[in-house]
């Protein structure tokens, strides 16, 4: 579906057809699958959080949609907000290097809440989800870069027209009415990144509410609720308003979709923090095994994209001393700090507690940067440190991609053990896990949507 702009056919129109008719290939189921299994165990390995229990707690309604990791079952709306904060608050979960977006927290909030709310089987679920998570990341290419420096979320932005059209997808609405629901979804979406100023959950929300955003304009709009068509590329769009400072390519969207799918390079994490951090993890790990101490290094410098540095690099004196455990997940010198010292980034690393150890703080404290005109960013996620020891040696490393990515993507004997260290981080025993994955891989392929075990 080789298709450009017209001044007669809308974005919205274009993408509708293909919400209706797309047929994912089985690379593609694999995918969803394993966003499946990923997001559902991060947003358990978070159910005891403060945020996520805060979540839970201001839920209206109850119903027949599972919260993943809780007893309690709630209303459509709820679930989707709750399970998408859940998945999306630890930053662990999967994103796509050209956005970057987060798509699975926000659309497998979405479709299996819908899923558990009409009774639809495994095979609704996955189709919903492929054409999501595609659109979701396509939509991230049209103004890259543009949408954080207009201070807005671009999970939070593009996950809300993405998860109406992987719930018309699922439900299998037709053309007109999945253009509605994104008509609509321009309207409720919405998530500024104003959390960088202070390690707050803001962040966390935007998945959720985008899922819920989602829904409720894919339900609106199979009610015969009205949204405008020109909602992407109109003069009071989407793009207009959550990106100007670029005109918006429209072609990264609409070429090829239905035919070239993008959503089979989506990156799986190997570390609970900011995407554009972890090769520079990489970079400190391979610090590390040279047998250098800490105490050592007189300092380091990394190369950086310009595009990374406002969230992830300044203010340095807070970056280097980040107040909570959530406020390290986006301060580069602090996850170089853990990963040199620890030698993992995982969810313990990144605690509250941990945070403040003096030994991470006087490390992080000698890491600064300098912006590399070169850098790839946002196409390619690269990580560079030059580290000075007092011996007055220097020692320099780079890492060409993110692990985990499209070049160098995580075996499934790596993702299947991510899963169950994640549901053992929330207390569940070997037994309940494989009951869980079982139930999961049913759902992918095409069989019964059963989540009880998701429940304790």
């Amino acid at each position: 579906m080789n298709v450009t702009v017209s001044t007669t056919t809308p974005v919205s129109a274009v993408i509708s057809r293909f919400a209706e008719t797309a047929s994912p290939p089985g690379s593609v189921e694999t995918v969803c699958s394993r966003l499946i299994m990923d997001i559902i165990a991060l947003a358990i390995a978070a159910r005891e959080t403060d945020y996520v229990q805060a979540a839970l707690k201001s839920a209206v309604e109850d119903g027949n949609c599972t919260a993943f990791g809780h007893g309690r079952t709630l209303g459509l709306y709820d679930a989707a907000l709750v399970n998408g904060t859940a998945g999306h608050g630890e930053d662990y979960d999967d994103t796509f290097e050209g956005g970057p977006i987060h798509a699975g927290a926000v659309i497998i909030p979405a479709v299996m809440a819908i899923a558990e709310k009409r009774g639809l089987d495994g095979k609704a679920v996955m189709r919903g989800i492929a054409v999501g998570a595609e659109l979701m990341c396509r939509m991230s290419l049209v103004a890259p870069q543009a949408t954080h420096k207009a201070s807005f979320h671009p999970t939070a932005i593009f996950g809300a027209p993405a998860a109406a059209a992987a719930v018309g997808a699922a439900l299998s609405l037709d053309e007109a009415a999945i253009g509605r629901a994104l008509g609509i979804s321009g309207s409720l979406a919405s998530g500024i990144i104003e959390y960088l100023a202070d390690g707050s959950s803001t962040k966390r929300l935007h998945a959720g509410a985008a899922a819920q955003s989602g829904l409720r304009a894919a339900l609106l709009a199979e009610a015969g609720f009205s949204g405008p068509a020109s909602v992407f590329e109109g003069s009071h769009g989407l793009y207009k308003a959550f990106a100007p400072s670029k005109t918006p390519d429209f072609n990264q969207l609409l070429d090829g979709l239905g035919e070239q799918w993008i959503v089979e390079t989506l990156a799986f994490k190997p570390y609970a923090c900011g995407t554009m951090t972890q090769p520079f993890i990489d970079c400190a790990m391979m610090l590390a095994r040279t047998g250098v101490k800490a105490e050592e290094i007189v300092s380091i410098t990394c190369k950086v994209g310009e595009g990374t540095v406002h969230r992830l690099w300044e203010p340095l004196a807070k970056k280097h001393a980040p107040p909570n455990g959530y406020a390290g997940k986006f301060s580069t010198p602090y996850c170089i700090a853990v990963g040199f010292i620890d030698r993992e980034a995982g969810l313990g690393q990144f605690t509250d507690e941990r945070v403040l150890d003096p030994d991470l703080r006087a490390l992080a404290s000698k890491v600064s940067y300098e912006v590399d005109p070169g850098d790839p960013y946002p196409g390619n996620f690269v990580g560079h440190l030059r580290a000075k020891l007092s011996d007055r040696t220097v020692r320099e490393f780079r890492q060409p991609h993110m692990r985990g990515g499209a070049h160098d993507p995580l075996p499934d004997s790596e993702l299947q053990a991510k899963f169950a260290a994640n549901l053992r981080f929330a207390g569940m025993t070997d037994a309940a896990i494989d009951k869980l994955r079982a139930a999961l891989e049913e759902i992918s392929c095409g069989g019964k949507v059963n989540l009880s075990a998701a429940r304790p």
